[in-house]
């Protein structure tokens, strides 16, 4: 699906913002301090700290003071890097992982064994070795020469992972990412056997650079920036790892206005934090996290009057569902969320609405499946958790605005 989408990179006070842009409006939008970069993705030489058997768990110290959570039940195989006789994993054992969750709340980041190495088409994987290819790829032709392709080229000591772009891009293109990523995982490895223990032996890119790597390639039309340093950071990214996209790649330079202002991020952004959401018709959405999920209530608000009919609830569900999957990626709220739309007597309406609101959750980078209607009428959906909802980042967000 063409679009017309923008990715508009900026500083303000201390720091990064990168918005997603989709005609007037943003679709998403994330934070990252200037002399900052987050754990998330990187990969450190660990110790264990502390084993605590009833929730089949260790606790790995990363550097000083910084723990993460290591579930032995999902890691099966440990990088030790201390030898060993077997793979019975001990206080004091030294091992390779990648923190795969950042902290959320008051729970401390999580850490795999499996490390991933990502580019833009292909995600090579250290512990699994088998071949995924992603389900936004849809068509069983274009699944089957992908997975062709890799049963070819791939080295059997790694697994591979499809991304979405994939579809669309070169054969050429997939093998000499796979040759790059393959060389930089045995390159990792075997520095791994030499250094020190918290050592951080691989640093993700600045999230800015990430954002532009795992954007659709499809529905990214343009990147926009204004600051000279980032321009020269995008510019020498692109070259390397991404030509395709350098023609997309402007350099915003006007004393009037700056892209902050042009694209209305303050208020869209105080918008992102509101707990409510006024649609054109005047219906609204509430939208409220809570510890277990996000629950969000579709009310007909100004709408209602003479227009309550079936039609009328009809249309504003129609037009909450939309709103919807746009502030799941502008607030980044993920886990199990519950929508409570209006109520409608016809079956043929609430499979309408189901089918419309599968396909605007697809449009969604990052997974996210809509379960189904319950017999009260609320909807199910499930959203992958990768970074911090924004309402997590007032903090951050206030110093910002």
């Amino acid at each position: 699906m063409k679009s017309d989408g923008k990715l508009v990179i900026t500083k303000k006070n201390g720091y990064i913002i990168t918005a997603m842009c989709e005609g007037d409006k943003l679709a998403e939008v994330s934070f990252e301090p200037s002399n900052e970069t987050s754990i998330l993705n990187n990969i450190y030489i660990a110790k264990v700290k502390n084993i605590v058997k009833n929730i089949n768990a260790a606790f790995l110290e990363i550097s000083d003071g910084i723990l993460c959570y290591y579930s032995l039940l999902e890691n099966k195989h440990h990088n030790f890097l201390n030898l060993k006789k077997n793979q019975t994993i001990a206080v004091g054992d030294e091992l390779l992982v990648q923190i795969s969750k950042e902290a959320i709340k008051k729970k401390a980041p999580t850490a795999t064994s499996n490390i991933n190495l990502t580019g833009k088409y292909i995600v090579l994987t250290s512990a699994n070795k088998n071949i995924g290819i992603s389900n936004k790829i849809e068509k069983s032709e274009d699944r089957k020469r992908l997975k062709h392709m890799m049963e070819e080229c791939k080295d059997e000591k790694y697994g591979v992972i499809v991304r979405t772009n994939a579809a669309h891009a070169p054969c050429e293109a997939l093998k000499k990412e796979l040759l790059v990523l393959s060389e930089q995982m045995e390159k990792l490895f075997e520095r791994a056997k030499y250094l020190t223990c918290f050592s951080c032996i691989y640093k993700t890119p600045a999230a800015y650079l990430m954002d532009i790597r795992d954007q659709n390639e499809q529905q990214l039309e343009k990147i926009l920036t204004d600051d000279a340093f980032i321009y020269d950071e995008l510019k020498k990214h692109l070259m390397i790892y991404q030509p395709m996209d350098l023609k997309k790649l402007e350099f915003y330079e006007t004393e009037n206005i700056s892209l902050w202002t042009l694209y209305g991020l303050e208020k869209q952004i105080r918008e992102a934090l509101s707990e409510k959401v006024w649609l054109k018709s005047g219906s609204y959405l509430i939208i409220q996290p809570t510890e277990a999920m996000v629950v969000i209530d579709v009310n007909t608000g100004k709408s209602i009057g003479k227009k309550q009919s079936g039609k009328h609830f009809f249309r504003v569900n129609m037009e909450a569902a939309a709103e919807i999957a746009r502030q799941l990626r502008l607030r980044n709220l993920s886990g199990i969320i519950v929508v409570d739309f209006i109520d409608m007597e016809e079956e043929e309406s609430k499979d309408t609405l189901l089918k419309e609101f599968h396909l605007l959750l697809k449009q969604d980078r990052i997974k996210t499946d809509l379960v189904d209607m319950t017999k009260l009428g609320l909807v199910e959906i499930t959203r992958k958790k990768v970074k911090k909802p924004i309402y997590e980042q007032i903090s951050c967000i206030e110093q910002i605005l």
